[in-house]
């Protein structure tokens, strides 16, 4: 364990603009817009403004998912918010989400536009909208309900406190490390006692719930988050990776993980998405063929 120099904090806490590491030129201790942009409007029905971080991947999977199962009305555009551009704090996006996170929606499918923000929301919205991946009353509703609130609460421990120490704080440090492995650790059993007597979170069936937990764990113990799958032994929650390569091999799922997605392999790359015929002809392969 590297020695640490103790931190004794002030009475009164002030923004040090350089300390933050990776993320410290987007992060800030006050909200609203910094510039004026208003946001681009597709043909759809629903216009989203997301990128293919877990939140963002929540929402594509659930509109993936929908149009899957036959609900045209579903179509939408997804357009590409860079937040390491800070794009999230133009005054257009400000607008739709007050707290400048992806990703955020507008429902124009009635008479005014409807906006909606925060990936539960945007999920129970559309679930509601649809009549689909939520039961409509009763028991079965609440369990979907606890473990889409469940992930809203968890998840935090997980990118906010493991992945930001594990993966990208300036320094490694033990302490946090160990603090939030732990916790991690402890959600993944949470949810492999779990999956070990249901094929799907909620139960029988497949829920907003599983669309809400599989970008963030599912990913997880799939190798493709902080490069942490084997420091955390993974393999070990057998029921978890059970319920992780399933999901992983629905359609739905396989679309919506590479809309608003600006890393990895170019061909997983739908940066933005206006059109079903975008994931056979506009995939960062084929628009920069170099890339790949």
């Amino acid at each position: 364990m590297t020695e640490q120099t103790p931190y004794t904090p002030p009475r009164v806490w002030t923004w040090d603009k350089e300390n933050g590491g990776q993320f410290a030129n987007i992060n800030r201790p006050i909200a609203g817009a910094t510039h004026d942009k208003d946001l681009p409007v597709g043909k759809h029905p629903f216009q989203l403004y997301s990128l293919g971080t877990p939140n963002g991947v929540k929402v594509t999977v659930m509109f993936e998912e929908l149009l899957a199962a036959g609900h045209a009305d579903a179509e939408y555009d997804a357009w590409l918010i860079n937040i390491s551009q800070g794009d999230q704090f133009g005054s257009g996006f400000v607008d739709v989400n007050p707290n400048s996170k992806i990703p955020a929606l507008l429902d124009r499918s009635g008479p005014e536009p409807v906006r909606v923000f925060e990936s539960a929301s945007i999920l129970f919205h559309l679930a509601e909208k649809f009549g689909a991946f939520l039961p409509a009353s009763g028991p079965a509703r609440t369990e979907v309900m606890n473990w889409l609130f469940w992930q809203m609460g968890s998840a935090p421990y997980l990118g906010g406190g493991f992945g930001h120490f594990y993966a990208y704080a300036p320094e490694k440090f033990e302490y946090p490390i160990n603090r939030f492995a732990m916790e991690v650790k402890r959600q993944l059993n949470v949810l492999d006692r779990e999956l070990a007597h249901r094929p799907f979170i909620a139960g029988d069936d497949y829920s907003i719930a599983d669309m809400a937990i599989w970008p963030w764990y599912g990913q997880l113990v799939l190798g493709r988050a902080y490069d942490a799958a084997e420091f955390l032994d993974a393999e070990s929650y057998t029921h978890v990776m059970r319920w992780a390569r399933e999901l992983d091999a629905r359609p739905g799922v396989s679309r919506g993980r590479m809309v608003n997605r600006v890393s990895g392999e170019p061909k997983y790359q739908l940066r933005e998405r206006h059109d079903a015929s975008d994931f056979d002809t506009r995939t960062q392969d084929k628009l920069e063929p170099d890339a790949s």
